[in-house]
């Protein structure tokens, strides 16, 4: 059923306050903007009623708060950050009680990074159609494939929850799901993340001297702030490319803009004077603010070697344990860990806090301080720690 006025809305919401559980999805087009752009929200109390909320006819959702704050309604979604930071934006409201199915897959022995189509069609024998993936959900009216498509992505959300729950019966895993879902109540998960954190993700930066890294942070964050003042993606502000070699030739004046790869007039009319004025501070910050961050960007083959080698036991554990291992760490924290070594504290690394730390930190632990050592287990060939002689 579509919900197209204020009135309907409200009404359901209220419904859906006196279920259990309910599942909830988005759709929305990101193409050209910072923000996605709402189209559709997805509403199911149960497999027999579904509602779609038509989010641009009705224009104020904030009522879908009053379901997403409530904590006596298990929401249930899958791959659930994305859609709850949307909600988190149009309704204003801090979600409680969230169920993530893909996030439960990787504690019922399957992948953390499932599709929604692949989990329903193992869990649950049913087969989604793919065809309207990439439709314009702010198109109106709705085709009925859009339709029908919108409300498969529900239908089957309450039993496949179960059939969830039942895989993660009587095991610590069930345990350790409970303590992820508390996760997704964090306030901070919702707030906008430092400018001065995006230089991170630009690639390009990794063979940067000192103050060209103090500059692409500054250069970064402009952008970033930028991008979210006009509402448009950070690549139409200005490339990740520009911005390396913004800081590789360091242009002092409007004519020398010219001459950067990346940047294209277009750029240089509207944000030339600001990308010259962020520029210029960036010549005059300390060299040992990029210093510290240069050091970060580059890990010997000594410490690689050392991640590969922890990684084997980690693997091992997982597989043992039916707990899949993207769920637990990355590539890239097991080389943090490792760089700290026996000084890594819960505060910096998650895999020596909650879960994570009762299921291998821990061990992980031993392992750095040479009590244990790592064997291949005669019956299941998998990596295991055995105390060392």
């Amino acid at each position: 059923m579509l919900i197209d006025t204020a009135k309907g809305l409200s009404e359901i919401i209220d419904r859906a306050m006196q279920a259990d559980s309910v599942a909830i999805d988005t759709e929305f087009v990101w193409e050209r903007t910072y923000y996605p752009r709402l189209g559709l929200v997805q509403i199911g109390v149960s497999e027999d009623e579904c509602y779609l909320v038509d989010t641009p006819a009705i224009g104020d959702v904030k009522a879908i708060g009053r379901l997403i704050a409530n904590p006596g309604v298990v929401k249930i979604l899958h791959d659930a950050q994305q859609d709850l930071i949307i909600l988190n934006r149009v309704t204003g409201a801090l979600p409680k009680n969230i169920f993530d199915t893909r996030c439960a897959a990787g504690f019922a022995g399957l992948s953390s990074t499932i599709s929604l189509s692949d989990l329903l069609r193992q869990l649950v024998g049913v087969k989604l159609s793919k065809t309207e993936s990439r439709t314009d959900w702010l198109k109106r009216p709705l085709t009925e494939r859009q339709v029908e498509y919108a409300i498969d992505d529900i239908r089957y959300m309450h039993t496949l929850r179960d059939k969830l729950l039942q895989r993660m019966k009587d095991s610590r895993r069930e345990v350790w799901m409970e303590e992820e879902r508390a996760l997704y109540e964090e306030t901070e998960r919702y707030e906008e993340k430092d400018p001065y954190t995006q230089y991170k993700k630009i690639k390009g930066k990794r063979r940067m001297s000192a103050q060209d890294s103090s500059m692409l942070k500054e250069l970064a964050a402009w952008r970033e702030e930028t991008a979210r003042k006009e509402n448009r993606p950070r690549g139409h502000i200005v490339s990740d490319e520009a911005l390396v070699n913004l800081c590789r030739l360091k242009p002092k004046a409007s004519s020398q803009l010219k001459g950067v790869k990346g940047l294209y007039d277009g750029e240089v009319r509207r944000y030339g004077s600001a990308i010259l004025k962020v520029v210029k501070k960036g010549l005059s910050l300390e060299d040992n603010i990029g210093a510290e961050h240069h050091e970060k960007f580059h890990v010997s083959d000594v410490l690689n070697a050392q991640t590969d080698f922890v990684l084997a036991y980690m693997k091992g554990k997982s597989i043992d344990s039916k707990v899949d291992l993207a769920l637990v760490s990355s590539r890239a924290e097991v080389t943090a860990l490792l760089s700290d070594g026996l000084s890594a504290t819960p505060e910096n690394h998650r895999l020596l806090r909650g879960w994570r730390r009762e299921f291998l930190g821990e061990e992980l632990l031993q392992l750095l301080a040479g009590k244990y050592t790592l064997r291949l287990d005669r019956d299941t060939g998998l990596p295991r720690l055995m105390p060392a002689s």
